[in-house]
């Protein structure tokens, strides 16, 4: 069958219409919500702190928070792992300043600390965006003095990526979450 120059026209919007832009803001969200689901479990203070934490910033200015949030659960739900690799590929797609970074590190440990449970799990899963950022971990630590666990390597020295996301997905048991009512 041979395509009009009219059908080629109307595929390609239909491509570039479900094409999801990766911008600053939407990969700050998948990180707070990434690290906040990488125990298995969503927690009401973890919500409430991404909340506040987007409500700070003015990337989120004009953000429907209960339907970005829903949205990003729905998507873990249908596939966490192809979820969770649209991440990194996402992190990997932006030339982030170091301000950038900086906000993206403290989105992720913010969201961690908020239950006031550190699993392994959250551990491993911030070493593997650890390891897509430029900073040294000397500015990390000069920014975030009591992280200094969460940077250390692990036993095994293999640090490549796909052994870290391995690994992670390993030790990460996605259940299927609730989606989030509204917070205050």
């Amino acid at each position: 069958m041979v395509m009009t120059s009219h059908q080629e026209d109307l595929g390609l919007d239909l491509k570039v219409k479900n094409m999801e832009t990766t911008t600053f803001d939407k990969v700050l969200l998948k990180t707070a919500f990434c690290c906040m689901a990488s125990d298995g479990e969503i927690d009401k203070r973890e919500i409430e702190l991404i909340k506040s934490l987007c409500k700070a910033e003015d990337v989120f200015k004009n953000y429907d928070f209960l339907a970005e949030i829903n949205s990003l659960v729905s998507k873990i739900n249908n596939n966490s792992s192809e979820f969770i690799s649209n991440f990194f590929k996402e992190i990997n797609s932006l030339v982030l300043s170091e301000s950038e970074e900086l906000m993206l590190i403290n989105f992720a440990i913010e969201t961690i600390k908020a239950d006031e449970e550190i699993k392994y799990a959250e551990v491993k899963f911030f070493k593997a965006i650890r390891h897509h950022l430029k900073l040294s971990n000397d500015r990390i630590l000069a920014e975030f003095p009591d992280i200094e666990s969460f940077l250390k390597e692990d036993i095994d020295t293999d640090s490549s990526i796909e052994k870290l996301l391995h690994h992670f997905q390993e030790v990460a048991d996605f259940p299927q979450f609730e989606q989030i009512n509204e917070v205050n």
